[in-house]
C-alpha cells in the first residue's frame, strides 16, 4: 500500500488522452489536483496500431494529431502553472496499454475522459476501454465525462473534427 501521509492521497497521476473533446477537461482536473496535492502529472497518448503494421514501426513521428494532443496538454498545464511530463506510445490495445503504463509508472490514479456518445437507438455508450481500465487498473481511476451541454454545442458545430479517440 502506498504511503499517502506526506503529500496527500495521490503522488503520481497518469492522464490518458485520446484526442477527443474530453482531453482538456482531463488535463485541467489533473492540474487542479496537482496544485492542491503536489501531484506529479504524466500525460499519456496511445496510438492504436492495427495488425497491418508492426508495433516497432514508428507511426508516431509522422502523426500530427498525436503531437497536437500532447501539445494541448502542455499548453493547459503551462497556463495552470503545473509541471507535466508527456509520453506517446504505440500499442495494439489502448485499454491494456493504459493499465500497463499506469502500473509501470507507479501511478496512484489514472484520469481518463469519456465523451458523451450515443449508440443508434439513443443508449449512452462507454466503449470498451473504460470498462477494461476499471476492471484491471492497479490504481484509482477517475473518469471525466464530457458535459451534455458541451456535446450538444460540438454537435451543432458543423466544422468540428470528428472524434476518433478511445
Amino acid at each position: 500500500m502506498p504511503d499517502h501521509s506526506s503529500r496527500g492521497l495521490f503522488k503520481r497521476a497518469v492522464l490518458g488522452l485520446n484526442g477527443g473533446p474530453t482531453d482538456e477537461l482531463v488535463v485541467r482536473l489533473g492540474c487542479q489536483l496537482a496544485r492542491e496535492r503536489e501531484l506529479e502529472l504524466i500525460a499519456l497518448h496511445i496510438i492504436e496500431v492495427d495488425w497491418s503494421h508492426d508495433l516497432s514501426e514508428d507511426l508516431s513521428s509522422s502523426n500530427e494529431e498525436a503531437s497536437a494532443v500532447l501539445d494541448l496538454a502542455e499548453t493547459v498545464a503551462e497556463k495552470s502553472g503545473v509541471s507535466l511530463r508527456t509520453e506517446l506510445l504505440q500499442a495494439r490495445d489502448v485499454g491494456a496499454a493504459l493499465v500497463d503504463e499506469a502500473a509501470e509508472l507507479g501511478a496512484d490514479v489514472l484520469l481518463i475522459g469519456l465523451p458523451f456518445r450515443q449508440r443508434f437507438g439513443g443508449d449512452f455508450a462507454i466503449g470498451s476501454v473504460i470498462p477494461y481500465v476499471y476492471e484491471n487498473a492497479p490504481c484509482a481511476v477517475i473518469v471525466v465525462r464530457e458535459p451534455f451541454a458541451e456535446r450538444e454545442a460540438r454537435r451543432a458545430d458543423t466544422t468540428a473534427i470528428p472524434y476518433r479517440g478511445y
